[in-house]
C-alpha cells in the first residue's frame, strides 16, 4: 500500500490558513477532498461532523507536530486522503501538547476496516521519521510534497 495510492496530488496544500480552531483546519482539509473530486460539496458538513465526533473521543494529534484526523463515511467509495501543512501550527489538543504542523486526513468507506487501519499504520510509521517530517515541512509547494511522499513510498514499500 502506497500513500499516493489514496492521496490525490490535488488534495495537498502547503499553506493551510486556519490557526485557532480544530474545526477550521478540518474544514480546510475537507475542502481539499472536494478540490480533488474525492467527495461532493454537498457532503462537506456531514463529513465534518463525523470528523469532529471522532475528535471528541480523543485527539488525533499524535505528537511531534503531526495529526491524522480520520473517519468513515458513506460519502466515499474508497479510501481517500488529504495532506496539509500549517506553517503557523495549530493547537489540536495533541498528546504532547505541541502545535500541529502536518495534517493527514483519512476518510474510508463505512464498511472498510482493513485498508483504513493499514493506511493509518503506514502514515504514522512514516511520520515517526524525523527526516521525513522535516522534508515535508521544508517543502514549499505541493509538487515537492507529492515527490517526497512518492520517494518515501518507494523507499519503504
Amino acid at each position: 500500500m502506497t500513500i499516493m495510492g489514496f492521496l490525490d496530488d490535488r488534495a495537498i496544500a502547503t499553506d493551510l490558513k486556519a490557526q485557532h480552531q480544530k474545526e477550521d483546519i478540518l474544514k480546510e482539509l475537507v475542502q481539499l477532498l472536494v478540490q480533488a473530486d474525492a467527495i461532493k460539496e454537498r457532503d462537506v458538513n456531514k463529513l465534518l461532523q463525523i470528523l469532529l465526533k471522532r475528535e471528541s473521543l480523543g485527539s488525533t494529534g499524535i505528537g511531534q507536530g503531526v495529526a491524522i484526523p480520520h473517519g468513515k463515511s458513506d460519502c466515499v467509495t474508497k479510501l481517500v486522503a488529504a495532506f496539509g501543512i500549517s506553517r503557523a501550527g495549530v493547537n489540536f489538543d495533541s498528546l504532547d501538547g505541541e502545535p500541529v504542523h502536518l495534517f493527514f486526513l483519512l476518510v474510508a468507506p463505512e464498511d472498510s476496516a482493513g485498508p483504513h487501519l493499514k493506511a493509518l499504520a503506514r502514515i504514522s510509521r512514516l511520520l515517526k521519521d524525523k527526516h521525513f517530517r522535516d522534508s515535508l515541512l521544508a517543502a514549499r509547494d505541493e509538487k515537492l510534497v507529492a515527490k517526497i511522499i512518492r520517494d518515501e513510498d518507494e523507499r519503504r514499500h
